[in-house]
């Protein structure tokens, strides 16, 4: 029914029979205050884009070291990006503004400007924190811009510890 009123997104088969992207239901489900459980497979995959390989390195060690059901994948340029997304299919990326050949404002507006990847949220992050940086890398579709270095816990309230609850916590085992 929410599919036949246009409120979720899907596509019919030849058969007539719905279709519906995952990440289409995780955006309805965000919309109207439903959440969905990790028996449903949730957990956050979280892309790193930075050309820089000890930061990305350090943001992937934290953030697979957390008690969260993370998973981490980095492209270290913006190129390397493109193809991640899709084989990845993340639910955060964590972009870095200024790369060579295709930077952050780029990525972002590509990302933003197709159907399928559109509702990845995009978290920027800038060694160079200008104003106008920060206000142009917004109007390309970014939630937030953080500075480098990022600390633990802006990274986190960023990602939004709500966000990773909601992916669950790893089983601790005891002997």
């Amino acid at each position: 029914q929410w599919a036949q009123k246009g409120m979720l997104k899907s596509r019919a088969t030849a058969g007539g029979h719905r279709r519906f992207l995952y990440r289409d239901v995780e955006h309805f489900a965000r919309a109207y205050g439903h959440t969905l459980t990790e028996a449903d497979g949730n957990e956050a995959r979280i892309l790193i884009v930075d050309d820089d390989k000890q930061l990305s390195g350090y943001l992937r060690e934290l953030l697979t070291t957390l008690p969260y059901n993370i998973e981490v994948e980095v492209a270290n340029n913006g190129f390397a990006a493109g193809g991640k997304v899709y084989q990845f299919n993340p639910n955060v990326i964590l972009l870095d503004l200024m790369m060579p050949w295709l930077d952050g404002f780029e990525v972002c507006k590509r990302l933003k400007s197709e159907q399928t990847t559109r509702d990845i949220r995009i978290i920027a992050m800038t060694g160079f924190p200008s104003q106008e940086n920060i206000d142009r890398i917004l109007v390309a579709g970014a939630e937030t811009c953080l500075s480098k270095p990022v600390s633990k816990d802006t990274l986190l309230n960023a990602i939004g510890v709500e966000f990773l609850e909601r992916c669950g916590k790893h089983e601790v085992q005891t002997e």
